[in-house]
């Protein structure tokens, strides 16, 4: 009788293990990875393709909302050229209001040109040669060649009345000697002894002193 219990608590017992083996809460796998998809400004998102062409998306076109260069950010800022962003700089003004290509250009080919007495290419040109190509090419307005005759032409315009195109001129040996054309907020392309063509500013000390006045042909 005694070994009968025995046997009978011994099958209760490993009863009761294989069931709590069978019961027993399996781990869960593990949720797949989420795949990190940064969004950046305007929803413009980077894609994990490996086709350059193909991992920038622009956002879509928004119906009645121009997509242009503007004051405000614009998807389209990107694709503003070099030479917006080099003489945006240079000229002290927004890159998006950069926007005279002619005036660009023109700029670009002849910044740098060193400086020749009487020249008028772009192995040397002197200051006047330079303003009259500038207006000639810029605004199709023909000028007389030499500073002081150009001086003598053209509408005064006071230096609070500057606009882009105008001429202004500076007296350094005590009569007319220098001239360049104006580009706005205070800069002006010419043609200098010393660096070539080249844009600097009215209140710089040197051509603050010597300023002699601005002519408008235009």
């Amino acid at each position: 009788m005694k070994n009968f219990f025995y046997f009978l608590c011994s099958s209760l017992l490993l009863a009761s293990c294989s069931g709590s083996r069978k019961t027993a809460t399996r781990p869960k796998p593990a949720p797949a990875a989420t795949v990190y998809k940064p969004v950046y400004l305007e929803n413009i998102e980077i894609n994990s393709s490996t086709d350059e062409n193909n991992a920038i998306k622009k956002p879509p076109k928004v119906n009645g909302k121009k997509d242009v260069p503007g004051p405000e950010y614009s998807s389209d800022i990107e694709r503003i050229n070099a030479l917006q962003f080099k003489y945006g700089i240079l000229m002290d003004k927004p890159v998006e209001s950069v926007t005279d290509k002619k005036l660009l250009t023109f700029l670009d080919e002849w910044y740098g040109i060193p400086y020749r007495y009487g020249g008028g290419s772009k192995m040397g040109v002197d200051c006047s040669a330079f303003t009259s190509l500038f207006l000639k090419q810029v605004y199709n307005v023909q000028l007389p060649r030499t500073a002081r005759a150009q001086y003598e032409k053209g509408r005064r315009v006071g230096q609070d009345e500057l606009k882009q195109g105008d001429l202004v001129f500076f007296n350094t040996t005590g009569r007319i000697t220098h001239v360049g054309v104006y580009l706005g907020r205070n800069k002006f392309a010419h043609a200098s002894t010393s660096n070539g063509v080249m844009i600097s500013d009215l209140d710089e000390n040197y051509f603050e002193k010597r300023y002699a006045g601005a002519k408008r042909f235009r």
